[in-house]
Formats: structure tokens, C-alpha cells, sequence
């Protein structure tokens, strides 16, 4: 029996005011249907049609079959080189991402007068637009008058050219990018708040101190938020466009250092009007962002700890 058949006979056995409950239920969610469909379902199918073609944006598409894809395979270094920034910014921001993610949500986690106001200041940066926090930065790095080298200046350090110069413009762009760490720090908070108390005061009275207490206590019953935040920051972080166009420009800065792999698309759809070739490149993303999540799912069996699950179990 299929699927459609199940649904009729499913439909069939209601009552008529179960039938009218139902009805009024799909009114009510057909805005979202309808807009899911236009909006998301449709452009995703027309971007898939589009990787097989060859598209300017104002022509007619011309039908290549797998010619983007083999010419993105075999004789564009450009690709190799935007794949390689942003595996070298995944690496070096998602550890970063949690590390001070966790770090603030200890502090703020803390019960002093007033911490309401800090949770307020530390989320504050990640909800300005990052149009205008990146111009921000882009000032804060400038390497003649920007704010930071002003003050490694007071020091007695002499900065480096951030953004000017190939082997700073990563680290500038993962600096740009924790300033938002408030926003993972939030959730962390959340999960913090979530663990019981009682095993602080069991493991207190057993002669734990406070770091063996986070070690064996807070991270463990952290890590499905961990998970959690794994997940949704590695695919943010193959999405990263703002930082890296309005620092480093269209072209990813000095020696490309800065091109990331959005940018890359966006570059080759917009710039080079290559509309085709930009939706063989944006699919070759979403593949590759399907094969790390589902990685990372089989990972959590060996280090994600669910208290739910350990009842059940016992």
C-alpha cells in the first residue's frame, strides 16, 4: 500500500468535524506551504536545472549536461583555492566558536547583581547587521589609524597589515566573526541553566573542585548543545559572505587569501555572469555541507551524552 493510499483511507475514516479541523489546520499553515514552495521549493529546483546549463542571466539557458561540473573538477583552480580558505576558516573558527561560546556562557551563568545587563551586552553584538559591524572592523584593522594597532602601538607592538597582507586576512575575518560569539553564548547559557543542580552539590560533597566539576559534570551534560551549535556553525560557516566581501572584496583581497567559497559563487553568477556555472558551484556546496552534517551525526554516538537516553536504559 502507498503512501497515497494510505492518506485516503486515513481521510475516509474521519469524522466530519475531524475532517473540518483538519481543514481549517491546512487554511491555516497554506500561507507558509505556499510561501515555502515559491519561495525556497522552487528555487531550488530551478537552481539544479540551471547547474546543467549554460546561462548569462539575460539569454536563454543552453543545455551542457555535466560540462560545469567536469570544467569545476578539472580546470578551475579558483575552486580549489575557495574550497581551501574556507576549510582553513572552519577549522580555525568553529573550535574558537565553542571554546569562548562556553566560556562566556560560564560567566554570564553566574548569579551576581546586574548579570542581566552583561547577558544583554554580550548578545548586543550579534544582532547588528553584519554589514555594519564588518564596516566597523574594516576601521578597527585599518593598518595606518584602525583602533587595534593604536593600541598594540601603546605596547609597543607594531601590528600587522590585517586585511592588507595574505596571512592576516583569514585571522582578521575570524576575529570579525566572534565578535557575534554572544549569540552561541546564549544558547550555551540555556544549557547551562538545564543542568541539575543537585549533582554540582553531590559531586561537592564527594571533594570535587570546580574545574574537575566542569570536566566531568558541565560538559558532558553540555554536549547535545554543543551538538547543537556544531552543526548549525559548520553550515553558517561555509555560508560566510558579508565579512569576507566587504573585508577582503570582491576578488577575496591579496593573493585571493580571502576567498571564500560563497564569494566564489557569487562572483561567478553576478560578476562574470555565469548563472549556470554559479548553481553547479552552490550544489557542489550543499553536497559536500550534507556529507560533513551527516559526519558529524554518526560522530555524536561516541561523545554526545543524553541523559533521557541513560534512563531509558537503565
Amino acid at each position: 500500500m502507498n503512501a497515497a493510499t494510505r492518506l485516503v483511507r486515513s481521510w475516509t475514516q474521519l469524522s466530519p468535524s475531524e475532517r473540518r479541523e483538519a481543514l481549517a489546520g491546512y487554511l491555516f499553515i497554506s500561507p507558509w506551504i505556499v510561501g515555502f514552495l515559491v519561495f525556497f521549493f522552487g528555487p531550488i529546483v530551478a537552481s539544479f536545472a540551471l547547474s546543467f546549463t549554460r546561462w548569462n542571466i539575460v539569454g536563454s539557458p543552453q543545455w551542457i549536461g555535466l560540462g560545469n561540473y567536469e570544467r569545476i573538477f578539472t580546470q578551475d583552480p579558483f575552486f580549489r583555492k575557495a574550497v581551501t580558505v574556507t576549510l582553513k576558516y572552519a577549522v580555525l573558527y568553529l573550535p574558537l566558536e565553542v571554546v569562548f561560546g562556553i566560556l562566556i556562557a560560564v560567566v554570564l551563568n553566574q548569579k551576581l547583581r546586574g548579570i542581566g545587563l552583561f547577558r544583554t551586552m554580550y548578545y548586543m553584538p550579534y544582532i547588528v547587521p553584519k554589514v555594519a559591524s564588518s564596516l566597523v572592523w574594516v576601521w578597527v584593522l585599518n593598518p595606518r589609524y584602525g583602533l587595534l594597532n593604536t593600541l598594540l602601538g601603546w605596547l609597543g607592538i607594531k601590528g600587522p597589515s590585517w586585511l592588507a597582507d595574505p596571512d592576516w586576512v583569514l585571522p582578521s575575518i575570524v576575529m570579525m566573526s566572534l565578535w557575534g560569539v554572544g549569540g552561541s553564548a546564549v544558547i550555551y547559557l540555556a544549557g547551562l541553566q538545564n543542568v541539575p543542580a543537585q549533582l554540582y552539590e553531590a559531586a561537592s560533597v564527594d571533594g570535587a573542585n570546580r574545574f574537575q566539576q566542569f570536566v566531568r559534570i558541565t560538559l558532558p551534560m553540555l554536549t547535545p548543545t554543543i551538538f547543537f551549535q556544531l552543526v548549525l556553525g559548520l553550515i553558517g560557516t561555509f555560508q560566510t559572505f558579508t565579512p569576507a566581501f566587504i573585508a577582503a572584496g570582491r576578488s577575496g583581497g591579496p593573493l585571493q587569501s580571502g576567498l571564500f567559497y560563497m564569494l566564489y559563487i557569487y562572483n561567478r553568477s553576478f560578476e562574470s555572469m555565469r548563472m549556470g556555472y554559479g548553481a553547479a558551484l552552490a550544489w557542489i556546496m550543499t553536497v559536500f555541507i550534507m556529507i560533513l552534517t551527516v559526519l558529524v551525526f554518526r560522530s555524536s554516538k561516541y561523545w554526545v551524552y543524553y541523559e533521557a537516553e541513560r534512563k531509558r536504559t537503565t
